[in-house]
């Protein structure tokens, strides 16, 4: 169901993303909230980013439903990384920050699957063996010599 992909010594998981989803439903959306707190912990490690706190945004997840902005908040800033690792390698087409709270706000876990897809589409490209991620220009190989 999960394939582990090694990239810069760091293994993360390609998830089905149907099979979060099913999860999700079939444990009644506790395995939805271990979802939301892995991939912040994945994004926190793969961005090297201190200031991604999968917990905070897990309580986010879990208790903002009180005063009802938190999880959108928290929803829209995972997928704004997510977003932001697409662009640093050149990902197309890019997961929009927005839709994720539109499909948040109609089908509630429904929206696991386009994250996560998106997610599949950043540990693809960082695990080609011959494509380094996009950082700018790279310059020409040289010819062989003499």
């Amino acid at each position: 169901m999960a394939e582990t992909v090694t990239i810069q010594g760091q293994s993360y998981l390609k998830r089905n993303p149907l099979g979060v989803l099913g999860l999700s439903v079939i444990t009644l959306g506790i395995y939805f909230f271990y979802w939301y707190w892995k991939i912040n912990d994945e994004l926190r490690l793969y961005k090297r980013d201190e200031s991604i706190n999968p917990t905070r945004s897990l309580m986010a997840m879990l208790f903002g439903w009180l005063i009802i902005v938190p999880p959108f908040i928290a929803m829209y800033n995972t997928s704004k990384h997510v977003q932001d690792a697409e662009q640093r390698l050149g990902v197309q087409p890019q997961l929009e920050p927005a839709l994720t709270i539109v499909f948040l706000l109609i089908v509630a876990i429904g929206n696991t699957i386009y994250v996560q897809e998106h997610l599949n589409r950043i540990w693809d490209r960082e695990s080609l063996p011959n494509e380094a991620p996009s950082q700018g220009a790279s310059e020409p190989p040289l010819p062989p010599g003499p």
